[in-house]
């Protein structure tokens, strides 16, 4: 009995040991900030952010670039679905190719379910949006994207129940007022203006409310690598949209004439997708370390660069309501940037209210009384 009783304390340890390994092996890989092959963890933080900010910069432009010159190829404008499967295909063979380098043994660590829901939304908001270059200017497109911290911030409230304070609603105001008249005047320089774009675009930014912040909730509390992140997102978001087009043949009208211009489809939409693949990566490890909503900032900040080189390296009607509307929502980024570090919040701006009214509703008489604005 007493070699039984031993065994089984001794098992306990080790079970307990064990476990205490795992949580430290999970505790290191926490704080382990790697971006494919580079580790920046011995960086500080200011410096691990400045890294991310400068390679979304550099690979989103690239990536916004070599969109757009697909879409200038006569007659592709209806397959912007068919791109996207294509880049689906693209980003899930890399991510496989990273985690065989890498040697991953790592078991999956998110379940199934919250795939599932990760790639019907990743198909949406890449779909929908590929397809609305097709139907607008692409400067439109792009800010309608810049605009993605509107139902981000929406959607942190609703998904995760976090609390925002005033500047951040500010920010959001801001960049609707300047989305409205940046679409209007686009809607007056383009004879082909669509609407339809905009519905897709739209739907487009509704789908990225919820996928920054279900990535973000998922991730930090299953501890997920990048690579796992991008290989089940877009895998099942491959096999999602190869079912639907193979049913409604939009599949092999895409093959057809893809086959067509090999090199303008497949070969621009590798470059296309092998930096927005790398850049995924980035934006992954920015919204890890500092949130969804920042990560949104920075993304965005990056897309009012798109803009403007789109217009230079692309020739299209401007009109100066493009550059006041699109400050304004350079102005909504600033203050949503300005948000980070301001205390400010709801309370602070009733008591400033309340004393600015206390102040205003009376004022001293000749006898040095005190008599209310209202009864004056």
């Amino acid at each position: 009995m007493a070699g039984a009783k031993s065994e089984v304390i001794y098992l306990g340890d080790k079970d307990l040991n064990r476990n205490r390994n795992n949580r430290d092996q999970a505790g290191s890989s926490e704080r382990q900030i790697k971006i494919l092959f580079f580790d920046l963890t011995h960086y500080n933080q200011t410096t691990q952010f400045l890294l991310c900010c400068a390679g979304v910069f550099v690979l989103y432009l690239v990536y916004g670039y070599m969109q757009e010159l697909i879409f200038t190829l006569d007659g592709f404008r209806p397959y912007g679905w068919y791109l996207t499967l294509v880049q689906f295909a693209y980003y899930t063979a890399f991510g496989y190719i990273e985690r065989s380098l890498e040697k991953t043994t790592v078991p999956r660590c998110i379940p199934m379910r919250t795939y599932a829901l990760l790639a019907f939304l990743t198909l949406g908001t890449m779909g929908l949006s590929n397809s609305s270059v097709g139907y607008l200017n692409y400067p439109t497109q792009v800010i309608f994207k810049c605009c993605k911290l509107i139902p981000v911030l929406i959607g942190s409230v609703l998904i995760q129940g976090k609390k925002h304070g005033p500047m951040d609603f500010f920010a959001a105001f801001a960049m609707c007022l300047g989305l409205i008249l940046f679409t209007l005047a686009d809607s007056k320089v383009q004879p082909d203006f669509d609407t339809f774009g905009v519905f897709l675009i739209s739907m487009a930014l509704l789908c990225d409310a919820a996928i920054g912040n279900v990535q973000e909730k998922a991730m930090r509390e299953y501890r997920a690598p990048n690579n796992e992140v991008v290989i089940f997102s877009y895998g099942i978001g491959f096999a999602y949209l190869a079912v639907i087009m193979l049913l409604s043949g939009h599949l092999v009208k895409g093959v057809v004439f893809c086959a067509q211009y090999p090199m303008e489809t497949y070969g621009y939409a590798f470059l296309f997708s092998l930096t927005g693949y790398l850049g995924i990566q980035i934006v992954l490890t920015l919204v890890r370390t500092c949130g969804a909503p920042l990560a949104a900032t920075v993304t965005t900040a990056r897309k009012a660069v798109t803009i403007a080189l789109s217009f230079v390296f692309f020739s299209k009607p401007f009109t100066i309501q493009y550059l006041w509307s699109g400050l304004i929502v350079v102005f909504g980024i600033y203050l949503n940037v300005y948000s980070k570090r301001s205390k400010l919040t709801f309370a602070d701006l009733g008591r400033m209210a309340s004393t600015v009214y206390r102040r205003i509703s009376r004022q001293p008489t000749k006898d040095g009384a005190k008599t209310s604005l209202l009864e004056v």
